[in-house]
Parts: C-alpha cells; structure tokens; sequence
C-alpha cells in the first residue's frame, strides 16, 4: 500500500482566534495531500486532466474526525493513502500526525469524472483507467 507523507506547517490564518486549526481548513489539507499521493505516482493534477481528457476527481463524500487540535506554529504530517478502488471511484485515508500523536483523520471519496456530452458545464463519472490503479499498486 503506498502511503504518501506530507508537512504541514501551520501558519496563523489556518487559525480560529483561539489560534487552533479552524476545522474547514482540514478539509483543504486533505485535498492538496490527495494531489500529492497522484504526484508520488508520477500523476501531477494538470497533466492528469489532460492526458486521460478528465474533467478531474470531485470530491462526492467527506468526513473527519478530530482527536486533538493543532495550533499556530505547530508543523503536522498528514499520510494519504488510496483504501479502495471502484469501478469510477476510490476512498482515501489521511491521517495528521503532532509528532507520534494521531490528531485528526480524513476520509475523502472521489470519482473519476469527464466533461459529459449533453451539457456545457456538466461532468459524468467513467470507469477509472486500470493503468492509474496500477501505478498505485505498483508503488
């Protein structure tokens, strides 16, 4: 299982004004680490979309859960990883680490989506190219 590891340092306007991690901000550490675990397999985002003519992977479901909160100043490390692959779909997994503690985990569900022919503006999932999950697999 490949698991991607990335830092996190977290700055004053990631903060509440009690200078604790505002919770939408999780949310948007998790999307760039997502972007991150494709960039490990050699899937950088723009050449992505281009290469298989995708319209990208929109987030369908997400949640999270908060163990303890991270504050201004703090650097965290958030491991990704694919748990599941579907036919259009895959979950991912994040976990943020303070240190050795596990402070908070995301969980993200994504489709593989392409522009759809009956409408400007609207997108329709596709069957996830098998080569894309063998780059996981393979790593």
């Amino acid at each position: 299982m490949l698991v991607n590891r990335r830092s996190i340092h977290i700055e004053w306007g990631d903060c509440d004004p009690l200078g604790i991690v505002y919770f939408p901000r999780y949310f948007e550490f998790f999307d760039a680490c997502t972007g991150a675990l494709f960039e490990r397999v050699g899937l950088p985002k723009q050449e992505m979309l281009q290469k298989y003519a995708i319209a990208g992977i929109p987030l369908v479901e997400a949640r999270a859960r908060f163990f303890a909160p991270s504050s201004f100043g703090d650097t965290v490390v958030i491991e990704s990883n694919v748990t599941e692959w579907g036919k259009s779909s895959f979950s991912v997994h994040h976990r943020l680490f303070k240190g050795d503690l596990l402070a908070a985990e995301g969980f993200e569900k994504r489709v593989w989506a392409i522009h759809a022919p009956t409408g400007k503006n609207k997108i329709q999932s596709q069957a996830i190219p098998r080569e894309i999950i063998e780059k996981f697999e393979g790593s």
